[in-house]
C-alpha cells in the first residue's frame, strides 16, 4: 500500500501492480510502475535511506526502505528505475522458500482499496504463476477497462465495489489454484 501511495502522491494517473510467483524458480517478484513524475539519479540513490523522504508531514520514509530489506532478507532483490517526467518503476524479488519470507497478506484487499479510494486514478493489477509443471496462470484487472463499461457510475458505488473486491478474490483464487 505504502509503495503504491508514493505513485500517487508523485501524480500517477496509472499505476500497474504485477505479482508474479515462480515455483520452480522459487520467486515472488511484485512490480509497481507508475507515469507519475519520477525522480532524479539522486533521488533514487536516496529513497532506500529511511531518513530521507520528500513528504513535508513526517522526517522519514519506511515504505521504500522495507520493501527492499524484506526482498533481500529472503536471498532475493530490489530495484529502482525511475526518469523525471516519466514514472517509476519499483521491483522486489523474494524467494518464498526463505525462512525470513513475510506472508504476501490479502493483496487484494490491498488493491479494492486502492482502487474504490482513489476513483480519479487508473490500476492495472496483474496476477501470475508459473507452476512446478511450468504451466503459467495469469489474470488482469484494469480499471480502464471498467471505466468504459460503467460510464459515470463510481467505483465506491456499493454494488461495483462488491463486484470488484469478488472479482479480485476470484482472480487470485484462479491464480492459485
Amino acid at each position: 500500500m505504502d509503495i503504491v501511495q508514493n505513485s500517487i502522491r508523485a501524480g500517477a494517473s496509472l499505476t500497474t501492480i504485477r505479482v508474479a510467483e515462480s515455483v520452480p524458480d522459487d520467486t515472488l517478484s511484485i512490480t509497481v510502475t507508475d507515469n507519475g513524475c519520477g525522480m532524479s539519479e539522486e533521488q533514487v540513490r536516496s529513497v532506500i535511506d529511511p531518513f530521507f523522504t520528500t513528504r513535508t508531514t513526517r522526517k522519514v520514509g519506511l515504505g521504500v526502505p522495507l520493501f527492499k530489506m524484506e526482498a533481500e532478507m529472503t536471498g532475493g532483490s530490489f530495484s529502482i528505475d525511475s526518469k523525471l517526467g516519466e514514472g517509476t518503476t519499483l521491483t522486489a524479488v523474494f524467494k518464498p522458500s526463505h525462512v525470513d519470507m513475510i506472508p504476501l497478506g490479502d493483496i487484494g484487499s490491498v488493491i479494492h482499496l486502492l482502487i474504490t479510494c482513489n476513483p480519479e486514478l487508473d490500476f492495472l493489477y496483474i496476477r501470475s504463476k508459473q507452476a512446478a509443471d511450468g504451466a503459467e496462470k495469469q489474470a488482469a484487472l484494469d480499471t480502464r477497462e471498467l471505466r468504459e463499461q460503467l460510464g459515470e457510475i463510481p467505483f465506491s458505488e456499493p454494488e461495483v465495489s462488491a463486484w470488484i473486491r469478488d472479482y479480485i478474490a476470484e482472480m487470485d483464487g484462479e491464480i492459485n489454484a
